[in-house]
């Protein structure tokens, strides 16, 4: 159990459930989904120590163990809402939780109605790391993060959303009824924490009918530094050069592709360092029907300086939601350079013989 496991979900499941945990109970149910792997058919029992469940939160006091169980019963009672059509399933998380005394370790299983949304998942689904909400402090930030990881690469480069259906998946309706109130306690606040916590941040535009904000426009963004930060220490020193070396920055950029720091490094040429044609040109690939080689079509995109048509757009009938894939095993390793188990100092020479040649 760490921070850099991947939580998995579908888009649909972000944006059509509804249900009001706090943060400890977030925490602990996407600790758990981090621990479901893409290939499971079925949800296992998943065991844990508490221990380290207390550690990756950065929780010290050992009295702080005992309220896990408290946690997991009132999760228990927690019955939540998805809407499908013109379904409405009501369900809670999990089917069980066994802890054995003595041991300091706890079973947990998910309700096996939350299988669709979680398991067997092929497009349209959601990944990131478990790091990216654990150090958030407002319950409605990692909400918010989920709801826009999962709209990152929208065609026209923003999500909209009623103010009144953003309320209804936070379930702050009641709590925050005025919309000052609202902005300042749940967007402001899940703004500042986005933005110094994950790998994606956030600016927003409101939007008036007549003189009341009726809606809210995301404008959603990459922490490109944080976006490749890891758990371990020995590694800062290189993650720090990613922000002034532009072949990592084009990797981090394209995070969500399997491309090399060759690779890279050709698109960097053909953009004649122009990070922000690259970035754009990657965008718009998002929204293509049919790509062999992301590396071979930017190249020729940047060369023909590619526009956009309806002609080649993917037509998309799941809620306008892209598929995204991701293997973060290999993809860490060539965010940072270690496509071969080389060493940090290795990669620092690599990247120095690239950026000579």
């Amino acid at each position: 159990m760490n921070k850099n496991y991947i939580v998995t979900k579908s888009n649909y499941f972000i944006m059509n459930s509804s249900y009001d945990l706090n943060l400890e109970e977030q925490k602990l149910i996407l600790t758990l989904a981090s621990m479901v792997q893409p290939e499971d058919k079925e949800f296992k029992p998943y065991i844990f120590k508490i221990s380290e469940f207390m550690k990756l939160l950065g929780v010290s006091n050992q009295c702080k163990y005992t309220d896990t169980p408290k946690i997991t019963k009132e999760l228990m009672k927690k019955v939540f809402e998805i809407e499908e059509d013109d379904t409405l399933i009501q369900t809670a998380w999990l089917s069980s939780a066994t802890y054995k005394k003595g041991t300091g370790m706890v079973e947990l299983e998910f309700s096996p109605r939350l299988k669709p949304y979680m398991l067997q998942l092929k497009e349209k689904f959601t990944q990131y790391k478990l790091g990216n909400i654990l150090a958030m402090k407002s319950k409605y930030s990692p909400r918010i993060y989920e709801i826009l990881k999962c709209n990152e690469f929208k065609k026209q480069g923003y999500i909209q959303i009623e103010i009144d259906d953003l309320k209804k998946i936070l379930h702050s309706d009641n709590v925050y009824p005025r919309y000052y109130d609202f902005k300042r306690r749940v967007i402001e606040q899940s703004q500042k924490e986005l933005k110094k916590m994950s790998d994606i941040s956030f600016d927003f535009e409101e939007i008036k009918t007549g003189r009341t904000v009726t809606s809210l426009k995301f404008y959603i963004k990459v922490n490109e530094l944080t976006a490749l930060n890891t758990a371990d220490d020995e590694v800062s020193a290189t993650l720090m050069e990613v922000k002034e070396n532009p072949i990592k920055k084009i990797m981090a950029i394209m995070c969500n592709s399997k491309i090399t720091s060759l690779e890279a490094k050709k698109l960097n040429d053909t953009a004649k360092g122009d990070i922000n044609m690259i970035r754009e040109k990657y965008v718009q690939a998002q929204n293509v029907a049919k790509i062999g080689s992301i590396v071979g079509w930017m190249i020729t995109a940047l060369k023909e300086d590619y526009k956009t048509t309806k002609d080649n757009l993917k037509v998309d009938k799941f809620n306008d939601y892209e598929q995204r894939t991701y293997d973060f095993e290999k993809l860490e390793k060539r965010l940072l350079g270690w496509d071969d188990e080389e060493t940090v100092k290795a990669t620092g020479e690599e990247f120095e013989q690239l950026s000579i040649r």
